[in-house]
């Protein structure tokens, strides 16, 4: 992408006004660049290693977790990372796609299930990437880290804590800040998110109603958080107080923007999860009733039998 000047950084500052094209158009920052190929590369290696052994596995996972990379490098290998440090609304599209669409669509891959399927067992007495796989899920910080006391109020503080405090504009001064940001805040979509609709095991799984109290409890904050900034009668952030002249716009018109991007964003992952749940649930259900008909036919169905006889028995006693 062609910028006419840079900051202290390396950074773009003086860069034209903000046009779809110009977004989009490929600038790739090398950590999302490498990291999104590397996770694709190794997704497409456990499936096809399934494959060969014969295994079936589902072409939805396959093609949720691309999608899910897509929208990461869609974020950060392209215009818009560029924009995103100069014009607080770009940035808001990033942080809502990358902790909020990016992480639902990942999980629906099921990428750990497919790692615990695809490595081999590293053989008796010695521990390999599947047995340190498999040691991590069942260890007590993955116990913390997605039970609800923590995930929910991490999901609130990366909003709050983040950019109502100088925090945010310190992160914003390097690459290194910036880009450890975002990692943040695709880590955290990915704990809040996991315990609710994840297909892959994990510790902390609840009931499916519990489940939804849960997506409830976070969303409504996203919902304040955006109403927050749109309400605001100056610039709530350092980072973005003083935009470029060649941008063509305000740093609160840009901010309202940006208030508003966070509020209308936050129905949309609830959608998506809620959809993926009641999904699950019935094929959950679905399953459930599977296993009690072959018990049934197992057995002869004594259950009924015996419920029948139970019936009986109270007949005869009313006469």
């Amino acid at each position: 992408m062609d910028h006419s000047g840079h900051g202290e950084h390396g950074m773009p500052m003086d860069l034209p006004p903000f046009t779809l094209g110009r977004g989009l158009e490929f600038s790739a920052d090398p950590f999302f660049l490498i990291s999104c190929v590397l996770g694709l590369g190794l997704y497409a290696w456990g499936v096809v290693r399934l494959r060969r052994r014969g295994d079936a596995w589902p072409v939805g996972r396959t093609a949720f977790f691309t999608v899910g990379v897509l929208s990461i490098a869609l974020v950060m290998c392209t215009g818009l990372n560029d924009y995103g440090m100069v014009m607080f609304s770009v940035h808001m599209v990033q942080h809502m796609v990358i902790s909020m669409l990016s992480p639902i669509l990942l999980l629906l891959g099921a990428p750990v299930t497919l790692a615990l399927r695809a490595l081999p067992p590293a053989g008796r007495g010695r521990k390999g990437p599947r047995e340190l796989l498999l040691a991590l899920l069942h260890s007590r910080y993955m116990k913390v880290v997605t039970h609800p006391a923590f995930t929910i109020p991490m999901f609130i503080a990366s909003l709050y804590g983040l950019y109502f405090t100088p925090l945010f504009d310190f992160l914003m001064g390097s690459k290194a800040g910036h880009v450890g940001m975002m990692v943040h805040f695709l880590a955290v979509g990915l704990i809040f998110f996991w315990p609710i609709m994840g297909v892959d095991p994990g510790p902390h799984r609840p009931g499916y109603v519990m489940r939804m109290l849960e997506l409830f409890a976070g969303m409504p904050f996203h919902a304040f958080f955006g109403i927050a900034l749109m309400m605001a009668s100056e610039p709530m952030v350092k980072a973005y107080a003083d935009p470029s002249a060649s941008l063509g716009i305000t740093a609160l018109s840009d901010q309202n923007a940006a208030g508003g991007i966070a509020w209308a964003f936050s129905e949309i992952p609830s959608v998506l999860v809620l959809i993926a749940l009641v999904f699950q649930w019935y094929r959950s259900e679905q399953r459930q009733a599977v296993r009690q008909d072959r018990a049934a036919d197992r057995d002869g169905d004594k259950e009924l039998e015996a419920y029948n006889a139970y019936l009986a028995s109270l007949q005869a006693r009313s006469r």
